[in-house]
């Protein structure tokens, strides 16, 4: 925590004067979560305390909820334009906790601290908003939709790039596996590809008595789970990464314990850092299932979804990101090699359009993300807000003597 309290930098310093109307704000969303494209209420406090801020601009309306904040630096020579983002949706999960501001809305909650990202960016914003030490125009971004529904891709299909054509853009996501006053990063993958996978099986129902009879669905299944974990072991080379989980298999009736099923449904996700290794898994994924249930006399169909790709940083931004970091925290507490998470993150979209960096923001407190436990830790909001305008004003300094 000591690295936290002596954070170097103008910027800390000012924003933790307001820390506790942060703190405020972020507790206020935390109680009222809202699924992707549904932010009516995250949304409003938003343009609220950015009309309050006084940014120059606030657009509304792009990707379905998301919201753009414009500022303009008190330089404008470079005409240099950097994107900062944060996501605001909550997670279809019932909450466990019993602090004050813990969830009103049963089956929905802010189990991913996206409560306090959308605060640390509103902090960054009143800050440059007032000080506007920098040369040239900060694009902050609200993502809607995070949690699986792709919203940084709808942003930018709505024309979000076009708009504000910035050269780079950054994020950051709490981690409690990290000490407060951490921050971690590299300068290649952060988050694998997140890719859905259903198997669709076909076969013949009948009596279990007379197995002879049917095309035995369960059995087929059984059999291509299992033979798909051969794909990592001897498919996918040792030094590249990949992971493959069938998480639900659905067939026949609990109560029918005599009555083979003629049909059956396997759903699992694909992880991976690499558009190869990503197209290798489809490949054989869909070899494996059809030569599988080919032999046992079923039929089948695999429908392989490629939903988030990977976040991948590039390395000058990563780097950049990184000295802005240590100038804050000081070069001991920056992890610049952090290993690669395989959760994925829709940031990836953003990252392929544009040059930037993801980074991974210390809040300690052992209870890990999308936990029914899980709270954000509010005392890291002076520091992500730092680190947010700190971007700005590193990327676009202004120039000697002004």
């Amino acid at each position: 925590m000591s690295a936290l309290y002596h954070a170097g930098g103008s910027a800390f310093a000012a924003i933790r004067q307001f820390h506790p109307e942060l703190t405020a704000l972020r507790r206020d969303l935390h109680a009222h979560p809202e699924l992707g494209f549904e932010e009516v209420h995250t949304g409003a406090r938003v343009r609220e305390a950015l009309r309050v801020c006084g940014v120059d601009e606030v657009h509304e309306g792009i990707g379905r909820t998301g919201i753009v904040a414009v500022i303009r630096g008190r330089g404008r020579g470079s005409r240099a334009m950097v994107g900062l983002r944060a996501d605001m949706d909550a997670l279809p999960m019932t909450e466990h906790n019993d602090f004050a501001w813990k969830s009103c809305k049963n089956g929905l909650m802010h189990g991913c601290g996206h409560d306090g990202h959308v605060t640390m960016l509103l902090g960054a914003a009143r800050y440059l908003a007032a000080t506007r030490r920098f040369d040239g125009t900060a694009v902050l971004i609200f993502q809607p939709g995070e949690e699986g529904f792709g919203g940084a891709r709808v942003m930018i299909e709505d024309g979000l790039f076009e708009r504000f054509p910035v050269q780079a853009v950054y994020a950051m996501h709490n981690w409690p596996m990290m000490a407060p006053g951490t921050v971690g990063l590299n300068e290649g993958a952060m988050m694998a590809a997140a890719d859905r996978v259903t198997i669709e099986i076909s076969g013949k129902g009948g009596h279990g008595a007379h197995p002879y009879q049917t095309v035995d669905v369960v059995l087929v299944a059984s059999h291509i789970v299992a033979a798909l974990q051969s794909i990592i072991s001897r498919n996918v080379r040792a030094i590249d990464s990949a992971v493959l989980s069938i998480c639900a298999m659905q067939a026949g009736d609990l109560g029918a314990f005599s009555v083979l099923p003629g049909e059956a449904t396997l759903v699992g996700t694909v992880r991976s850092f690499s558009a190869a290794v990503q197209d290798l898994m489809e490949q054989r994924i869909k070899e494996v299932c059809s030569a599988v249930a080919l032999g046992l006399g079923a039929s089948v169909t695999v429908r392989y979804e490629r939903i988030y790709p990977a976040t991948i940083n590039t390395a000058a931004e990563a780097r950049f990101a990184g000295d802005v970091a240590a100038g804050l925290v000081g070069e001991s507490n920056v992890t610049r090699a952090l290993e690669p998470s395989m959760g994925a993150e829709d940031f990836s979209f953003m990252l392929q359009h544009k040059p930037g960096a993801y980074l991974r923001l210390g809040q300690g407190g052992g209870v890990g993300l999308h936990s029914s436990r899980y709270d954000f830790n509010d005392e890291v909001l002076p520091l992500g807000a730092a680190l947010h305008a700190s971007l700005i004003e590193q990327a676009m300094p202004l120039p000697s003597g002004d």
